[in-house]
């Protein structure tokens, strides 16, 4: 869901250079009817290789697009998207369509964020609550019975249209989400995200969303606003029981895809947010007395920033004491601003704002008033030991992240 790793390529493969000639097609087609023609083989050989599991065919031909045809690129990571998530399915004699979806939570803390499996009295509340107020009255649910880290998501597009097939197949039957294997441990932050993971059926062309229903079509905007309202209404109070010592915040479930980049980006201001109440709280100290040092971090010195990190030091100690990343996604791009920072120092009118004038937003919101970006570009390094990232001190040094000696402990250890 990140941006791809920029890999050397060697020679591609029948498939995946067909893969590359469809994508391009379609990005060069001058009609719909065009692009439509082009659609089909293309997501005929898509369904092909993730059935049989052939990931690497795919990356090869999106990698080769990434460096090649950024808007061939485009194409094709949507109709991979497409393809994983969203699958068709025949039962007693009627075709369906499939969709997975993630239910997104933001959570953040001071303490541990929970994980792992849902309690089955829970889980149908919670589906209670989607056939209710967000999905369409002829829809069939499933759900998967834990809340998982991003970490512990599927990642490769093979994987998820295997859990698409399988999810849709448990809910035209009505029996329950067998998951299979046990999940990887989740990396401790003071704000993170967990999601459900839900597969909705519905009869072939029929609408998935309450909002999308025919009688609603005509203010689907609003009755999409009041459903989501809704939503967080009703359970908000069962993922506060599931997250207990969390403050959460619930998006709208949304497709697998969609749904993880959207929570991927909205938890960034609150990590930002708890960084400041932890170290606030923890140290007893003011926001006044933080200062952050920004930085942009790429995986090549000379390519685009990748994410921005965020020491954050104390007072007259220029001793990086915790960090946070925000890494950046799709289209966003870094941009260069002046070293020093004045604490009152507004953003640029009438733009949109920037990835960076969106930290420097809520620093300031935090209260946090000394701050430095470092014009420097920076490579992505971490720690030998730990694998933690290192992070910008007032010098623009690269240092690990600690908490000074004295500082009471925590429930857990936080990078």
């Amino acid at each position: 869901m990140r941006r791809p790793a920029k890999r050397s390529s060697s020679k591609l493969s029948a498939d995946s250079q067909h893969l590359v000639t469809f994508a391009q097609a379609i990005a060069q087609a001058s009609s719909r009817l065009e692009e439509r023609a082009w659609l089909q083989p293309l997501d005929a050989l898509l369904n092909k290789l993730l059935r049989t599991g052939h990931q690497g065919l795919i990356d090869a031909a999106l990698d080769h697009l990434f460096k090649a045809d950024l808007d061939a690129y485009d194409v094709l990571i949507e109709a991979v998207e497409a393809g994983s998530e969203a699958t068709s399915l025949e039962h007693e004699g009627q075709d369906y369509d499939v969709q997975l979806l993630v239910l997104p939570v933001l959570a953040w803390t001071r303490f541990a964020i929970a994980s792992g499996p849902i309690a089955s009295e829970m889980l149908s509340a919670i589906g209670a609550h989607l056939h209710a107020h967000v999905l369409a009255k002829d829809a069939r649910l499933a759900l998967a019975p834990a809340l998982f880290s991003i970490e512990q998501l599927p990642r490769m597009h093979a994987d998820v249209f295997a859990l698409t097939r399988q999810m849709g197949q448990t809910a035209l039957k009505t029996g329950p989400v067998q998951l299979r294997g046990e999940q990887p441990p989740t990396a401790a932050f003071l704000a993170d995200t967990r999601y459900v993971i839900a597969a909705v059926v519905v009869p072939a062309g029929g609408a998935l969303f309450h909002w999308q229903e025919s009688e609603q079509q005509s203010h689907f905007s609003a009755n999409k606003a009041a459903a989501f309202e809704a939503w967080k209404q009703q359970a908000t109070p069962l993922f506060t029981r599931l997250l207990p010592g969390c403050s959460v915040e619930l998006l709208l479930p949304q497709a697998y895809f969609f749904g993880c980049r959207e929570a991927d980006k909205r938890i960034r201001p609150a990590s930002i947010r708890a960084a400041d109440y932890f170290l606030t709280q923890t140290l007893d100290i003011s926001s006044a007395d933080l200062h952050a040092s920004i930085g942009g971090f790429s995986e090549d010195i000379n390519g685009q920033i990748d994410e921005y990190r965020i020491g954050f030091s104390i007072g007259g100690d220029p001793t990086v004491v915790y960090g946070t990343v925000w890494p950046l996604y799709e289209q966003e791009s870094g941009e260069d601003l002046p070293m020093m920072i004045p604490g009152g120092a507004g953003l640029l009118e009438g733009l949109p704002a920037s990835p960076l004038q969106q930290i420097l937003t809520v620093l300031r919101e935090c209260g946090i008033v000394h701050i430095k970006h470092h014009a420097e570009r920076f490579t992505m390094e971490f720690c030998d030991d730990c694998g933690a990232p290192l992070f910008p001190d007032r010098e623009g040094e690269l240092v690990h992240a600690e908490m000074p000696e004295d500082t009471p402990p925590p429930v857990e250890h936080f990078h």
